[in-house]
């Protein structure tokens, strides 16, 4: 017996109900990008491996899915170098392209290689599946899709502004309540100038990012293994644990951070992006979260996280301003800012929530029962008619036994059948019948449409 099939660990299918809810979610990030002036693009699955390598550091570019050249890709290889078994010498000899990690590199080189024909500041959004060679468990697939939207070309921070008034659109049309947390890298590195540890921002931010997650004394102990003093810790402790509004964060942080030109630069930013959603009608909750730092090598101004309030789960959408998006391709000084919303995990919260819409799952409304060909003849003209109208139908291809074509349209949730033999040829109409309700009526031609879609 032939072995039964499978897919790659990591990797997933999705049934027709499944991709209804994915739909769902990718044409309402797609149309509150439209409505935010956002243009789409799109980039090969696959780039030359010279676009991806040395962007993501060391254990990025292992993660990398390298692809194997065509042809004799062992021509041009010594004996030497194939016995010396050494994985990573051998595939940069016959692996040149890679299927891409994210989407921001690609977009980087997009923007190098098209430069003169795109008008600056460029509004780009993508939705595009990516891959990554990762150990495969719960929540964390080597297949799973992105959702990223960047303007490249502006230093204004109305950009952050609309991409606050973005994500609280997308969420407000998902009905997931959400908490969208803000935060600078410049008040980041303010802080770890006051405290005398201004080399050490990375490891001091690596570790307050994990309080929600490990606690104060935990995040203590970390700074302490990276070698900070317990006087600049010391030092720590109140900015970490600042409570209060927005507002009054600010004031705090401006006294504190009096002595840090570039931290007061963060605090000035935050306050305006927070000035301005306050009259924007947002719904969202808006935090000044200092604990949080993202990918604190990529991003140098504005941060954001989103959390959804009612179930736990990690971050949902995330992004912020960064410099030098082109720098890596010989393109300096292109400042951006962008956020990327997590579709796989939008889906498990709408799905705990139950907050998917009914007519998302809506397939077939009208199927269209076929006892032979004389029938079907009759029948092919008015379910043409139907859908002209817009309706979503059917007919069932095979002349088999009517409980079997019910059967059909029970498994697929069909709304109506529509019944036609010779009694209904001869009057002219459609025996109709409700499978919600079993009701069944006599309706002609020009009243089923109307009666279908009411």
């Amino acid at each position: 017996m032939a072995a039964k099939p499978s897919i790659p660990k990591g990797t997933r299918d999705f049934s027709p109900a499944e991709m209804a809810k994915r739909n769902y979610i990718f044409d309402t990030i797609r149309n509150v990008f439209y409505l935010y002036g956002f243009q789409q693009i799109e980039t090969p699955s696959m780039e030359n491996l010279s676009t991806l390598m040395g962007k993501y550091g060391e254990e990025g570019d292992k993660l990398l899915f390298k692809i194997q050249n065509s042809g004799d890709y062992f021509s041009g290889l010594t004996d030497e170098e194939l016995l010396s078994r050494n994985a990573a010498k051998l595939a940069s000899k016959f692996c040149e392209k890679g299927l891409r990690y994210d989407l921001t590199v690609p977009f980087a080189r997009y923007v190098v290689m098209h430069r003169d024909e795109i008008t600056f500041p460029f509004k780009r959004f993508q939705i595009q599946p990516v891959w990554r060679a990762d150990r495969p468990q719960k929540g964390r697939y080597r297949e799973f899709y992105q959702c990223d939207a960047d303007v490249v070309g502006s230093n204004s921070l109305l950009n952050e502004v609309e991409l606050v008034q973005m994500i609280d659109t997308v969420f407000r049309k998902f009905g997931i309540r959400v908490a969208i947390k803000i935060n600078n890298r410049k008040i980041l590195t303010g802080i770890a100038e006051i405290i005398g540890e201004a080399d050490k921002i990375v490891d001091i931010t690596v570790a307050i990012d994990k309080l929600d997650k490990i606690g104060l004394e935990n995040v203590n102990a970390e700074l302490a293994s990276k070698g900070i003093p317990q006087e600049a810790i010391d030092k720590l402790q109140p900015i970490i644990s600042l409570s209060g509004t927005n507002a009054e964060k600010l004031e705090t942080l401006k006294t504190v951070l009096s002595a840090s030109e570039i931290g007061l630069k963060g605090v000035e930013e935050s306050e305006f992006i927070l000035n301005c959603v306050k009259h924007l009608g947002v719904e969202s909750t808006i935090e000044l979260d200092l604990t949080l730092a993202r990918g604190l090598n990529y991003y140098t101004g504005a941060i954001f996280e989103v959390k959804a309030l009612d179930v736990q789960i990690g971050s949902i959408s995330g992004g912020g301003r960064y410099d030098n998006l082109t720098g890596v391709f010989g393109m300096d000084g292109m400042s951006g800012v962008g956020i990327s919303f997590g579709a796989d995990r939008i889906y498990d919260v709408l799905n705990q929530l139950d907050l998917y819409p009914k007519e998302t799952a809506a397939g077939t409304r009208l199927l269209f029962v076929n006892f032979g060909e004389k029938e079907a003849e009759f029948v092919l003209p008015i379910l043409s008619g139907v859908r002209k109208a817009g309706i979503r139908a059917e007919i069932y291809p095979d002349a088999v036994k009517m409980k079997k074509q019910m059967s059909y349209a029970n498994d697929k949730a069909i709304p109506f059948v529509a019944i036609v033999g010779e009694e209904e040829m001869k009057a002219g109409q459609i025996n109709l019948k409700n499978m919600l309700t079993g009701e069944q009526r006599l309706v002609s031609p020009e009243e089923l449409a109307d009666i279908v879609k009411g």
